[in-house]
């Protein structure tokens, strides 16, 4: 009996790993309706060319440093289990206490101007804030309902910056960014999504919708909304960044893509659900309508959702393997979760400038997420990996924007990307502890013409050059091999390509 089970557990194990590629394959080679309208597209080839962007999760959630509103959800996944609060075992109990977290939160060191000039020295260019996540927390001053930061049973709602949405928009706009709202589909609070008479039971709607249908439009009704008041209360908006794909009216598409990374129908072995598929109407090429009325040419990233309302794809917390063939982006976290996590543990400058130089060089766009505390702060470790960003770009930023791949995109540690002018670079991502350019590099992908020229960005020394039968061979002077103008990734510029 027990080895039936042991083979059983296998068996799962094997076939959840063949769903997930089979779902990641799909996603990456097959899963985008390219955009038609003329302005949307100008604005992609735009957004394309700024390669670096923030992603802020941040709500009242993050006094207890916890995976933002996953522990109201009633799915048996270790990552959102119940530990916080007086008695998490008492799902409705635990439920009450975590919306009572709307009075308490005062994050009164709340100062986005530091957030954005942080971020603009670290050469990003633009940012997508959580203004609303699935527990229906809403950052923003919203007429459509009282749980939100600006209500006056929130500490918060008596500072002059309480609409911390208008005031986040507004310092970054400041700094030349472009604007993203990130907006949850699914709303936990909401009477009209989980209709308190009944149970929840998942992520999903808790009622069928086409049994009640008056109370699925008051749903839609809400949701339109609340994104129309985003769309014209809050200045210019350039990126409308939906989440919660299982609201769709194809959910079954959402669900196979690697965003969601599991099955559409699966019960664990204690019997819970882990993930229904209800149909979910959503509205969306109405509303996406309604919004670009509001904000001509918004990129609209309806994430998980296969259709045109997916402006550019969104691998989650990982690097696809390879170039793609539309717009995407991956959303990174940058230390501890998505949300604020106590004594978090950033990732290394070298790790996130060559995470940095591998997606631009496959044709995407790096979207790092930082977590605000309680207080309204940024962790210093944020600060800190910032700090490694800004230095790194100053010297190679030029290699970063407006640049689109090259074949073969990498070449052992060396990656590649070509500007606009036909201008090629060549990215040496060093080892650990790697300090010393190697006094040659080869790479074979790359042909010259005899008038090429190369340079080490962030250096003025003279680089000569040979082709051989191995391919371009780049010879480094002592002077620079012992004196790299930056850390981590070491960047030539090449002109005089031969196309290949």
């Amino acid at each position: 009996m027990f080895k039936k089970i042991i083979h059983a557990k296998i068996l799962l194990i094997c076939l959840f790993i063949s769903f997930t590629g089979i779902a990641q394959a799909i996603y990456e080679d097959e899963r985008y309706v390219p955009e038609t309208n003329p302005f949307v597209l100008e604005k992609l080839e735009q957004w394309q060319d700024k390669k670096f962007g923030l992603l802020m999760h941040w709500g009242a959630y993050s006094q207890w440093g916890i995976v933002e509103s996953w522990s109201l959800c009633p799915e048996d996944y270790g990552w959102c289990e119940r530990k916080k609060g007086a008695n998490p075992q008492n799902y409705f109990e635990y439920k009450k206490e975590y919306e009572g977290l709307k009075k308490t939160f005062n994050p009164t060191k709340f100062d986005p101007e530091k957030w954005a000039k942080a971020a603009k020295d670290a050469g990003m260019k633009y940012m997508v804030f959580t203004t609303k996540h699935h527990d229906g927390f809403t950052m923003f001053d919203s007429k459509y309902t009282d749980y939100k930061i600006t209500d006056k049973e929130c500490a918060f709602s008596t500072n002059p910056r309480a609409n911390v949405t208008k005031e986040i928009f507004n310092a970054f706009r400041a700094k030349d960014f472009w604007v993203g709202a990130y907006f949850s589909k699914p709303d936990w609070h909401y009477e009209n999504y989980w209709d308190p008479y009944f149970p929840p039971f998942d992520r999903n709607v808790n009622y069928d919708p086409s049994a009640y249908p008056e109370k699925w439009e008051k749903y839609v009704n809400f949701t339109h909304n609340q994104i129309l008041e985003l769309m014209s209360d809050y200045g210019k908006v350039d990126i409308l960044w939906l989440d919660g794909g299982w609201v769709a009216k194809e959910p079954k598409e959402a669900i196979q893509s690697a965003y969601a990374g599991k099955f559409a129908e699966n019960k664990s072995g204690n019997g819970f659900i882990k993930h229904r598929v209800v149909n979910q109407d959503i509205k969306m090429d109405e509303l996406v309508k309604k919004a670009r009325t509001k904000q001509p040419g918004l990129i609209v990233v309806d994430r998980a959702v296969h259709g045109k309302n997916q402006n550019y794809l969104t691998p989650e917390n990982r690097v696809p393997e390879k170039t793609l063939p539309y717009p995407w982006e991956s959303c990174i976290i940058s230390g501890g979760g998505w949300s604020h996590t106590e004594n978090a543990t950033y990732m290394s400058g070298r790790k996130g400038i060559q995470m940095l130089v591998d997606i631009v060089a496959k044709g995407g766009n790096l979207l790092l997420n930082i977590a605000p505390g309680p207080d309204g702060t940024w962790q210093q470790g944020a600060y800190d990996l910032l700090e490694e960003y800004a230095a790194w770009m100053k010297v190679n930023k030029s290699a970063i924007y407006a640049t689109k791949p090259i074949s073969p995109y990498k070449e052992n540690n060396i990656c590649m990307t070509q500007n606009k002018d036909g201008e090629v670079f060549l990215f040496y991502m060093a080892e650990e502890g790697e300090n010393k350019i190697p006094e040659e590099i080869v790479i074979n992908a790359i042909n010259v013409t005899n008038k090429a020229k190369i340079k080490l960005l962030g250096s003025s020394g003279k680089i000569d050059w040979t082709m051989t039968d191995n391919g371009l061979k780049i010879k480094v002077p002592e002077k620079l091999q012992n004196n790299p103008p930056c850390k981590y990734v070491w960047t030539f510029q090449v002109t005089g390509i031969i196309n290949q």
